[in-house]
């Protein structure tokens, strides 16, 4: 065949090629949902739309959240059952999120740092807050809440702690007389969580093989697919409770001590299943830099689309020149070595694994910073209610100022007298009733909330007035906004087989 020939040929072949496209084009246009030709009566087929809805229909939508945050430095004494925490949490107002952190629920002796924690104290508190917020009868006998050490996580390391501390489980509400027949924290921990008795999912992204399962699954049945991971049962607790009449309606969210630092956090109900990517982080800096009896307990949590993370502390103590530096150089520490796990089952989503890489953060605890005055200067601004001249000599603030520490962090004006130190049982700073110059303590605001990000409107920030320690604690009401993604039928629907009858 000559050159000429197959030119030839191939144009001939063109618009053949053409004419064939247009003429499906054309019939795709007439009758689009019709696949067969021969096709005479009504029928039903799947037909899988993946894909075919943009993804410019998921929309983020930011919404408020209101969140409570305190924090108490109760000075090594445990809990008695007729402490009332209502005041404190300002129920009345039904925060969506509590934050509660303490300090020294335990002394800070020997036995304690280097030996075995005492577990008791952090479930007598959880009971308590638990009575606060879900309005549970009052607690008869704490004796029942005996707590042995066994079951509880000692560990100081970020790693170990992170995989070891309790999360959220949805089981039914805790019954008023907290009887336990094994008792340990965890034990206790779990009958504040929700009601389906199944872990709160650390990373509920759906991975492959659940988008796979998915697909097998009826678009109008209600029921998730549910992994393996997530159907752990508490038939092996050992643990019986008797269940309140009354709903919860605050569930436990996270829980974690160590030494005397004691972090929890609780939400609504109706926001559980919307938390994931549930971690959380220990750093020691007490004895020799690295043990439990300083330090902090950070914890990171997605809500919806944003993440947030809530950080824990007890810096280092001492009112000496020269003291804010090592406070300060514990919170860079603490900032350098926390380190969040990476559980995430998509490996491009971003989830922060550093503090300052969340959305939103609030730092909270017993931050020791104190004042750069004598006693006696600092007393006699007390007793004249000057606390502007106070707070021009407050280290946090000089500090933050010079930009040695929390830099880009932001505080609420303080309203409020010093918080630390008070006599026992009294109203009275310790100073006025101490004789001794080694014993006496000059007074300051070492109990501090601050936040760092963009989102976050402070409402409030108070101290509370309980005698109970000696130091006073202090609490912020926040509101946070939080990315939801709208849509999410539509984003169901891309993924679903959805039946299609043709006529």
């Amino acid at each position: 065949m000559t050159l000429k020939g197959e030119e030839r040929k191939k144009k001939s072949f063109i618009p053949k090629m053409f004419s064939a496209k247009e003429k499906k084009e054309r019939v795709l246009k007439e009758n689009p949902l019709d696949f067969s030709e021969n096709q005479t009566t009504p029928t039903h087929r799947n037909l899988n739309i993946s894909g075919l809805v943009s993804p410019m229909s998921n929309v983020l939508d930011v919404q408020p959240f209101r969140v409570f945050v305190a924090t108490w430095n109760v000075g090594g004494k445990p809990p008695h059952c007729g402490l009332n925490l209502n005041n404190l949490l300002q129920v009345k107002e039904e925060s969506d999120i509590y934050v509660l952190g303490f300090q020294e629920i335990v002394p800070l002796n020997a036995g304690n740092v280097l030996v075995i924690e005492d577990s008791e104290p952090a479930a007598k508190w959880l009971a308590l807050i638990n009575q606060a917020l879900n309005k549970s009868p009052g607690i008869e006998n704490f004796n029942s809440l005996s707590i042995t050490p066994s079951g509880f996580d000692t560990s100081f390391s970020s790693q170990a702690s992170s995989t070891r501390s309790f999360v959220s489980r949805d089981i039914k509400s805790p019954s008023s007389k907290m009887f336990f027949q094994k008792p340990s924290l965890r034990t206790v921990s779990k009958s504040f969580r929700t009601e389906s008795k199944r872990r709160l999912k650390t990373c509920n992204c759906p991975s492959e093989l659940e988008r796979k399962n998915s697909k097998d699954s009826c678009f109008k049945c209600q029921m998730a697919y549910v992994g393996e991971e997530d159907s752990s049962s508490d038939e092996d607790d050992g643990s019986s409770f008797v269940v309140t009449e009354i709903p919860p309606k605050y569930s436990l969210v996270a829980s974690k001590k160590m030494v005397g630092i004691f972090v929890t956090v609780w939400a609504k109900k109706d926001i559980v299943q919307h938390v994931s990517h549930l971690r959380i982080s220990c750093v020691g800096r007490g004895i020799m830099g690295y043990l439990g009896n300083k330090g902090c307990i950070s914890v990171s949590m997605s809500l919806h689309s944003t993440s947030l993370c809530f950080v824990c502390s007890h810096l280092a103590s001492g009112e000496k020149e020269g003291d804010e530096l090592r406070r300060n150089s514990d919170v860079i520490e603490i900032l350098r070595n926390t380190q969040f796990r990476k559980i995430c089952k998509i490996p491009s989503r971003r989830i922060p694994e550093k503090i300052l890489e969340h959305d939103r953060i609030i730092w909270l605890g017993d931050l020791n910073y104190r004042i750069a005055l004598s006693y006696l200067e600092t007393r006699k601004l007390l007793e004249d209610n000057d606390w502007d001249s106070l707070l021009e000599k407050d280290q946090l603030k000089i500090e933050r100022e010079a930009g040695r520490v929390f830099q880009g962090w932001k505080e609420g004006r303080v309203y409020f007298g010093p918080t630390y130190k008070y006599s026992n049982n009294s109203d009275v700073y310790s100073g006025e009733t101490i004789t001794s110059k080694k014993k006496r303590r000059t007074p300051a605001w070492c109990d501090r909330i601050l936040w760092h990000g963009n989102g976050i409107k402070q409402l409030s920030y108070i101290r509370g007035e309980s005698r109970f320690s000696d130091h006073r604690p202090v609490c912020a009401v926040f509101v946070v906004e939080v990315e939801v993604l709208e849509g999410r039928s539509k984003k169901e629907l891309s993924s679903s087989n959805i039946i299609v009858e043709d006529s």
